[in-house]
Order: C-alpha cells, then sequence, then structure tokens
C-alpha cells in the first residue's frame, strides 16, 4: 500500500511498486493519522541505532572504536537518554515531510497513469525522487536541527531544543546555514534510485514468479533488500551532507566533526586523504541492522492502527483481526457506508411512526 511508503526520512520513501493501490476504506485523515503513528512509534525504537549512525558519520568521539563500542561510549559519556538525542525534532519533521511527500507523489503519479492505474518501475521511483527533494527542501532546517542535537553532549549542551537550535543557527551562522548539504540531498538521490531501480528489476528472477503474486512477506523483503542496496549506494552523499550539516567555527571543536573542510568537494577530499575512502561509509553497519526492525515495525504498527480505524469505520468485527463485517460492501468509502447505515436506520424507523400514527 502505498501509503505507508509515504514515510521516509531515512528511506527517501521511492515508490516502487509498479500498481499505485490505495485502501478507499480509510479516511484521508485516518490515512496519515496512521502513517504519522507509525513513524513515530518505529523511529522512537529505532532512535539509538540512528543515533550510533549519525555520529559516526559526523566523526566524534564517540565512533573512533566501532559499531559496539560506539554504544558503550555514547551510555558512559552521556547516559541513557542520550540514544535518544534529536528524536523529537525527527518525529516533528515526519509530518509535514509525509504530507508534502504524499501530496508531490499522488500529483506525479497521476499524471503518468494509463488507463488501468499502472506505472512503469522506473516512472514509480523518478516519481518518488522528485517527491523526496520537495518534502526534504521544505523540512530540510529541521535535519540540520537533528544532526546538531545528535552531534553535542547532551550532558555540555550549547543547543537546548528545536526552537533554540534553530534560531541559534539563524543568529549566528545565516539563514544559508539551515540549508547546508542539500545539493548532496539531490545528488544522492540519483544512486538510491539506481539501486532501487537495479533491485525491482531482478525481483522476478530472484523469487521465480511474477511481481504481481509476491505475498506480504515477499514485499516485506523486497523493499529491505531495496533499502539496503540503496542506502549503500547513496551512504557516502549522506556521510558528507552530515558533516556539513554538524560542522560550525561557533561550536566546541568545530561541533565534532573529524575533518575540517570548506564546501563539499573539499569534504571528500579531506575524508579520503586523512581517513580513507571507507570512511565515507562510516555507520552504514548501524544503518543495515536499522533496516529491519525498522520496516518491520513501520508496517507492524501502521496495520495495526489500520484495524483500528476500520473497526471504526464499521468493515470489519474486531479491532484485532481483519475478519469482514457481514451484509457491509466493502467497495463503499467510509462517508458512503454511513450514509447507507442512516438511510436503513431512518427507513426502519418511519414504518414504525406510522404505524403508531395509524393507531391513533
Amino acid at each position: 500500500m502505498w501509503v505507508i511508503l509515504c514515510i521516509r526520512d531515512h528511506i527517501k520513501a521511492a515508490r516502487i511498486m509498479a500498481t499505485v493501490k490505495k485502501d478507499d476504506r480509510l479516511t484521508n485523515s485516518q490515512g496519515f493519522l496512521c502513517v504519522g503513528f507509525a513513524g513515530i512509534f518505529s523511529k522512537t525504537v529505532t532512535s539509538p541505532l540512528e543515533v550510533v549512525k549519525i555520529v559516526s558519520q559526523v566523526g566524534t568521539f564517540h565512533s573512533k572504536r566501532g559499531f559496539i563500542h560506539s554504544f558503550l561510549l555514547i551510555y558512559q559519556n552521556e547516559g541513557l537518554r542520550a540514544f535518544w538525542k534529536g528524536n523529537v525534532v525527527s518525529c516533528l519533521r515526519l509530518f509535514p515531510y509525509s504530507a508534502i511527500h504524499l501530496a508531490t507523489y499522488k500529483k506525479i503519479v497521476h499524471q503518468h497513469m494509463d488507463g488501468l492505474g499502472h506505472i512503469s518501475q522506473w516512472q514509480a521511483i523518478v516519481a518518488g525522487g522528485l517527491a523526496g527533494i520537495t518534502a526534504a527542501l521544505t523540512t530540510y532546517p529541521l535535519e540540520v536541527v537533528e544532526t546538531r542535537l545528535i552531534a553535542q553532549n547532551c550532558r555540555q549542551s550549547t543547543y537546548r531544543g528545536v526552537l533554540h537550535t534553530m534560531s541559534n543557527i539563524y543568529h549566528k551562522e545565516g539563514l544559508l546555514a539551515l540549508y547546508r548539504g542539500f545539493s548532496l540531498t539531490v545528488i544522492g538521490a540519483v544512486p538510491f534510485s539506481i539501486g532501487c531501480y537495479a533491485v525491482y528489476m531482478n525481483l522476478d528472477k530472484l523469487w521465480q514468479e511474477p511481481h504481481f503474486r509476491f505475498s506480504s512477506l515477499q514485499n516485506f523483503i523486497n523493499g529491505c533488500l531495496a533499502a539496503g542496496v540503496a542506502q549503500t549506494l547513496s551512504f557516502p552523499f549522506e556521510t558528507v551532507k552530515r558533516k556539513m550539516q554538524a560542522q560550525s567555527s561557533h561550536l566546541p571543536h568545530y561541533g565534532g566533526v573529524d575533518v575540517h573542510f570548506n564546501g563539499m568537494l573539499d569534504c571528500f577530499r579531506q575524508v579520503i586523504k586523512t581517513k580513507g575512502i571507507l570512511t565515507l561509509w562510516s555507520g552504514l553497519t548501524a544503518n543495515m541492522v536499522k533496516i529491519v526492525p525498522y520496516f518491520g515495525l513501520l508496517f507492524t504498527c501502521f496495520e495495526m492502527c489500520k484495524q483500528v480505524c476500520l473497526y471504526r469505520n464499521g468493515y470489519i468485527v474486531s479491532p484485532l483481526s481483519y475478519k469482514l463485517k457481514p451484509g457491509v460492501d466493502q467497495s463503499l468509502g467510509p462517508y458512503e457506508l454511513q450514509e447507507v447505515k442512516r438511510y436503513l436506520r431512518n427507513r426502519k424507523f418511519q414504518p414504525q411512526n406510522s404505524s403508531m400514527g395509524n393507531r391513533w
């Protein structure tokens, strides 16, 4: 279902299914809230992995000794709450990002659909990429704020909360500082899209059956596989972007960045020269470990929220299962179903009134 695929903060929400499907039994607000709640829950649970990934990309001292030691150093130096640094702003960013991405994606896709409601895989990926870039441009300052909050030591913090961080960056470094590194979001979308396309072009060979026969589990595995390949290809751009977001002459140790540079190209040059080319993939382990639980929680939570909404709308007999309610036309939208129910109630009530009137 396309609604859940509109969440990506870290997956860029590329829409890679050839057919756009939407459950018309949910209202637009219900679908949006299901997506939002699922995104917040999955982000919050996997936040420790995201923190380790970002400090590894920035190059703070926590990440000098590898994946496992990063957890230990963060805990020893900053305490347990450090694993949720930046989670509030990440969750806040989710709603405007999802809304803008969804609206943009729907508009692009509907312009390229054929008469049967299908689009090619490549067109779907391009549409997802363009929608992601549009949403990222609008919400990019919040991503910069998230990086600054994660990179700092929360026991010796320079920034206090979302508004204070944004205000501080704006007044000391200017408006452009809130968009530092954005060009890498656009550039990184190219290898990301190529990775998605390469995976989905070979799924038929992998499963030895056409894509329209894939089960929910197969689609879940496909999404994780595509995300893993695509993110690996685009990860160097993500790493340099995080360093550009974090670096500031107004912060102690230049924001904790392990190299000093002037601009995007110089950042690539300095990283490769002083740390080695593999440093561009620092944090990839945490990112790969995060994929399965993130998407698993995302889909599971979305389905649970969806079941509650379908139960409230009168389509299923229980919020704990998908068993359809007998006698309910599942093709009707929620507002249409309510109108039908209201009509049937009035129809049932009117003969009783008329018979009482005749009796008097």
